[in-house]
């Protein structure tokens, strides 16, 4: 290879190098990584308020369904403790006061707990379909609801509102599976009946929405082209692989809430 033509290359492939590194996504990442760093919570002393034993315990009282995935295991809860604590970090919900939660979609309940300790009253809201989550909720201490979520159909009456509504790695959205393997998703008219029935029904006039979605098969963003412009036409700020509404959709939407 010519001298020319090895500075070339060269030049191409640090150019693709800065520009992975200066992606919206890296630049978000960089930011919520500072702010962690700037606000520390120790998943030491919340792991130490767990009683590990008794998890495992749990484990081998409701064991693995079959074919169930073992991958992150729910009583692993060094690794979900430090999953929350960040879900905490990046809402500020280490620093601000007494928050009215409602989580669907709460699972084994841990993102709840985490809640509680710095002060927050939550409600959960899952589907009856684990039973290991019946055991790590009220191992937990975590009030739940059991219902599901359904396109085009409002959630139940809770007979309150909230200042904040989460929903973590969200799956209710997928519909089946099609003859290729991959997800049949809501329409957008189904996300518009979500977001409003949220909005009208379990928000507070300053309450929030929070959706976490997971990346796609492909390693690739949740949000489309399409849907991103779908739910930024709905107030949404998005912020890597989350979605942040406010109830008034007029209004900018703000992490920090203190």
């Amino acid at each position: 290879m010519s001298t020319t033509r090895f500075i070339a290359s060269f030049v191409v492939q640090l150019s693709q190098k800065f520009q992975k590194l200066f992606t919206r996504d890296a630049a978000e990442s960089l930011w919520e990584h500072a702010c962690r760093w700037m606000h520390p919570v120790s998943s030491r002393r919340i792991l130490g308020t767990i009683d590990r034993a008794e998890l495992e315990r749990l484990r081998e009282h409701y064991p693995y369904r079959p074919n169930a995935r073992k991958i992150n295991a729910y009583e692993d809860a060094d690794y979900w403790v430090g999953v929350n604590v960040k879900r905490v970090q990046d809402l500020w919900l280490d620093r601000s006061p007494p928050l009215e939660i409602l989580d669907l979609g709460c699972g084994p309940g841990y993102f709840l707990y985490l809640c509680r300790l710095f002060g927050h009253e939550g409600l959960g809201l899952d589907p009856d379909d684990e039973p290991f989550f019946r055991g790590t909720t009220k191992f937990f201490g975590v009030n739940r609801v059991v219902g599901r979520i359904n396109a085009q159909a409002p959630l139940p009456d809770l007979g309150r509102r909230f200042d904040l509504v989460t929903a973590h790695r969200v799956c209710f959205h997928r519909i089946a599976r099609g003859e290729n393997g991959e997800w049949l998703e809501w329409r957008e008219t189904d996300w518009k009946f979500f977001i409003n029935d949220i909005r009208t029904n379990f928000l507070k006039p300053d309450g929030r929405l929070l959706l976490e979605f997971n990346r796609r098969p492909d390693g690739s963003s949740f949000f489309t082209p399409e849907l991103r412009a779908f739910f930024e036409s709905q107030g949404a700020r998005i912020v890597r692989w989350k979605a942040l509404l406010p109830a008034d959709p007029a209004e900018w939407p703000r992490f920090k809430q203190i």
